[in-house]
């Protein structure tokens, strides 16, 4: 009796062992997918900021031309 507990014990212990392999592998995917998108976050962002200054220019230009 005791020799199948401690074989239960063993296998629950290895299954667990399985569990948190799978779920680091998952982990470090999705820490280099939220880099990938911080990157991607960043290069839209610097994108954005260009964008505005060119409109805030043109802007500028009519507001000139009006006046």
């Amino acid at each position: 009796m005791s020799l199948e507990l401690l074989s239960k014990l063993e296998a629950s212990i290895q299954n667990a062992l399985e569990q948190i392999e799978l779920l680091t592998l998952e982990l470090d995917e999705e820490k280099q997918k939220n880099q990938s998108l911080s990157e991607q976050n960043q290069q839209l962002q610097q994108e954005l900021h260009t964008w505005n200054d060119k409109v805030s220019g043109l802007v500028g230009l009519l507001t000139d031309k009006v006046e």
